[in-house]
């Protein structure tokens, strides 16, 4: 009884049950169940899908096709926003499993302990997305970023560029995977690796920064390796303004292959990342699960396809 009084309000007991009762929860990654009725069924006909943010485009196309799938199979999707914050992701997949969602759809591969345990507990299948983990929770459908920026910097090299920078925003692991694909390159072929990174999150006005900064630090500066199109956008924008021609003096190359960047001139050379594909699939191995259908291989590398334009 003093447990039920805690969860409804934690004021209610002593300092120290309050105390010894938070330490349990913690330890057993307990989550309170906010819909009881759903027990009778077993089942909530939905499943929860994490998202990192809800101004990327990206991410449009990835629940697309997740729905495609689920809106088939008679599921639901119930989305949460975490915001590339580790602990939001951890209250955000709590609650979600206190609504007895049947699976989980994850975008990020770096967990809070206690959202593994959590996860652990309630024994729902899960399908971490857009990466390739080394220590899956789960199932993963996604792709190799560090090779698809290693195999594109490798062609900026192979056009002659040789001072060639990293632009960097928001660091999240991607952001990360990134910039090793590009350090590998770069060492490769004997050239000096430069940095350009900022906090902030992506735009097309932060672009004009990164480049300032990095035409102050490297005068020589003939080419920039964007972490996604926005700041590749913006880096192009911003050159142009400068009376930089692209690609003779500067080449531009960014990540996501953007509709934007098609259509702007120079076309912007980017990594075509399959996002309806790897929302299509998660979805596709968390039905099966719940239909309990064989598993052939959990972990599912999606590619990429570098998509040329004029701007190397």
């Amino acid at each position: 009884m003093t447990v039920s009084r805690y969860m409804r309000n934690p004021e209610s007991v002593a300092k120290k049950t309050q105390e010894k009762i938070a330490t349990v929860i913690e330890q057993l990654g307990y989550i309170e169940n906010r819909a009881p009725a759903m027990l009778s069924r077993a089942s909530s006909n939905a499943i929860g899908v994490l998202l990192p943010s809800l101004s990327n485009q990206i991410f449009a196309a990835f629940m697309q096709g997740v729905e495609t799938v689920t809106k088939a199979n008679g599921y639901e999707t119930l989305l949460a926003h975490f915001g590339y914050d580790e602990q939001e992701e951890e209250r955000k997949i709590a609650s979600l499993l206190s609504y007895q969602v049947d699976g989980l759809i994850l975008t990020a591969s770096n967990h809070t302990p206690r959202t593994l345990q959590m996860i652990k507990n309630a024994g729902v299948p899960v399908v971490e997305t857009m990466e390739l983990p080394p220590a899956p929770i789960d199932m993963v459908v996604g792709l190799d970023h560090t090779d698809a920026s290693y195999q594109v910097v490798r062609r900026m090299i192979a056009a002659g560029k040789r001072s060639i920078a990293y632009f960097g925003a928001r660091l999240d692991t991607r952001t990360h995977l990134r910039m090793l694909g590009y350090d590998k390159a770069m060492q490769e072929a004997e050239l000096e690796t430069k940095h350009i990174l900022t906090k902030e999150h992506s735009s097309f006005s932060l672009a004009g920064d990164l480049l300032d900064k990095a035409m102050q630090q490297y005068p020589d500066l003939d080419g920039v390796f964007c972490t996604n199109d926005d700041i590749a956008i913006g880096t192009l924008f911003a050159a142009q303004q400068r009376g930089i021609n692209v690609p003779e003096q500067l080449s531009i190359v960014g990540y996501n292959a953007l509709d934007i960047g098609k259509t702007i001139h120079p076309k912007i050379t980017s990594i075509d990342t399959p996002r309806f594909d790897i929302g299509q699939k998660s979805a596709e191995l968390i039905i099966a699960r719940l239909k309990n259908e064989p598993i052939a291989h959990p972990v599912i590398d999606m590619g990429y396809i570098i998509r040329e334009g004029d701007s190397i």
